[in-house]
């Protein structure tokens, strides 16, 4: 894809009114390219960070066949011999064994089983040579050096973890583009290796824009508000592991718009800024990008954020050339701080996961039932603050937070999951099925 292919040919001139989520979120899938830079790091610093290359098992784990459970280990052949076993007139099932000795993990058994010979065995510890079953010790009635159990309903090979059972050598341990968990870090030192490959850290700057904003310290003349926006995106970005450049708060004034959105497009992957692509007179942001980028989208059908910018900035502002490296992908938020969280979630999210190369899922949804009516108009996606909880049949119902007010920053601390209200779905009633997103692993 070049630069050539001009941004905005990706939409027709009535979707660029109100382009659908489905829709933007499609856009930014072809436009959102992973880095190409990877680099070598040690175990403990994998965390939360994307592999760049498949990793394969170079051992077998386990690397030998070992018990499942603490218990006695014998050849399994003895199992069908069981009326050779008898202890007792008329009871055929019970099978005795000698006790020839133990077998600890780390300390294996290595000498010779005789026939109707057994080996005391801790969980994990190497199946002795010969030994193919395990039985478990509280079924076991040990007098002296000799066991007696009940051979019925155990099979040969029962309480056996065979060499390879969790993954054998040349199988594939994780696939490029895994998000690295702690399962994954523990999975890899187990297999020994000591250090992967690991695509760069995407690198994203911010800024707000607004002459009434100020910043945490100053103080606040009248009609102005503290910007809260950049410590939300800041958060949220810190929650993806990537690098993130706080270019401040930026006022409307064109000359500081030019400089910051090149500066950011000079240091980083993307650039996201909250405020200024509406309509309004003071709303310079939507100009200036028109004249240093190419744009997707200004407008989605979506509540709350349906003022929403999409495109690419380059450094120096030109058009029209082929694809240079260094143009930036760029995100217009909303002002209003859900808004801003809305669409981070929904929109930008995805796609600053893509282009930091993970092969990451979609945020969970469930289904739950709606406590109370929600108005909805069709034509656009809602997404709504809500409470959610779980009954004792297991079943989820939700209920919407007080105020859905874009503006109110508190509704998102109270709201555990976002109401999703398709695009073409009309009024709830109390008891209608939704589709739910939780927060948790998610903001």
């Amino acid at each position: 894809m070049t630069t050539s292919d001009n941004i905005s040919s990706c939409i027709s001139e009535h979707e660029a009114q109100a382009l659908s989520v489905g829709a933007a979120q499609a856009i930014l899938r072809r436009w959102a390219q992973p880095v190409t830079t990877v680099e070598r790091l040690a175990l403990r610093s994998c965390l939360d960070r994307v592999l760049a290359e498949d990793v394969v098992s170079p051992i077998d784990v386990p690397a030998h066949d070992n018990a499942a459970m603490d218990g006695y280990a014998f050849a399994g052949a003895v199992l069908a011999e069981t009326t050779a076993g008898t202890q007792g007139p008329g009871d055929a099932t019970q099978l005795a064994l000698d006790v020839a000795g133990r077998a600890l993990a780390g300390h294996p058994f290595t000498g010779a089983l005789a026939a109707r010979q057994c080996v005391r065995i801790m969980t994990g510890a190497p199946m002795p040579a010969g030994c193919d079953t395990v039985v478990p010790q509280e079924l076991v009635t040990r007098s002296g050096e000799r066991i007696v159990f009940d051979a019925r309903g155990l099979e040969r090979g029962a309480n056996r973890r065979r060499a390879g059972e969790d993954l054998a050598r040349g199988c594939l341990a994780l696939h490029a583009g895994r998000i690295m968990r702690a399962s994954d870090i523990g999975l890899l030192a187990s297999l020994g290796i000591a250090e992967v490959a690991v695509r760069r850290r995407l690198r994203v700057a911010f800024f707000s824009t607004g002459d009434e904003l100020r910043s945490i310290g100053e103080p606040l003349d009248t009609g102005c508000v503290y910007d809260s926006n950049r410590y939300t995106l800041w958060a949220m970005l810190t929650r993806l592991n990537v690098e993130v450049l706080d270019l401040g708060v930026v006022r409307d004034d064109p000359a500081a718009l030019v400089t910051a959105f090149r500066s950011a497009a000079q240091c980083a992957d993307a650039v996201l800024s909250s405020g200024g692509v509406s309509v309004g007179e003071a709303d310079f942001t939507r100009r200036t990008l028109e004249t240093l980028g190419d744009v997707a989208f200004w407008q989605l059908a979506m509540r709350p954020g349906r003022p929403f910018a999409f495109g690419r900035v380059w450094p120096d502002g030109q058009q029209g050339r082929e694809r240079d490296e260094r143009a930036a992908l760029y995100f217009g938020l909303p002002g209003n701080p859900v808004a801003v969280m809305a669409t981070f979630y929904q929109i930008v999210r995805g796609a600053l996961l893509s282009m930091s190369g993970a092969d990451a899922p979609a945020p969970l949804q469930l289904a739950a039932s709606a406590t109370a009516p929600i108005k909805k108009r069709p034509g656009r996606t809602e997404y709504l603050r809500g409470i959610a909880s779980r009954e004792h049949d297991g079943s989820w119902r939700v209920t919407p937070t007080r105020s859905q007010s874009s503006g109110v920053l508190s509704s998102m601390s109270e709201a555990n999951c976002f109401i999703i209200l398709a695009h073409q779905q009309g009024d709830i009633v109390a008891g209608d099925s939704v589709d739910i997103m939780p927060f948790e692993g998610l903001i």
